[in-house]
């Protein structure tokens, strides 16, 4: 079973940079997509970034577009996420995911985002203006 832990959330200033770690366990097969959903206190949850392995294809939620970096390091299990210009509208908790096969974003078109197999518990961004 694939276990999620995340850390490197915190408290920052608008325009702050914030650098978010996800180590995973379990077998590699079962991390082919790797990414960062986040959920704020009475909103819907909200896929962020996504990242393949292999060749390491992105996708990024367009509010983020520009500002956050999505990597992952297979070597050491881990996924990353950078935050830069972080804005109020960004505190959230901020959950790692996973999925087994692709796709791990939306089509061409748009369209939703494929679900996930495994989550982790998060960790909290808060963004002050």
């Amino acid at each position: 079973q694939m276990h999620l832990m995340e850390s490197g959330g915190g408290s920052v200033q608008a325009g702050g940079s914030l650098n978010l770690s996800c180590v995973a366990s379990g077998h590699s097969r079962d991390r082919y997509c790797m990414g960062w959903f986040r959920q704020a206190p009475g909103k819907e949850r909200e896929e962020v970034a996504a990242i393949t392995d292999g060749i390491s294809y992105t996708y990024y939620h367009d509010s983020v577009k520009g500002r956050f970096t999505v990597s992952r390091d297979d070597a050491k299990n881990t996924v990353f996420l950078q935050m830069n210009n972080l804005k109020p509208e960004d505190t959230a908790m901020y959950h790692c995911m996973t999925r087994r096969f692709a796709p791990c974003g939306p089509g061409g078109n748009g369209g939703p985002w494929p679900t996930y197999d495994n989550f982790g518990q998060g960790t909290l961004v808060t963004v002050s203006s």
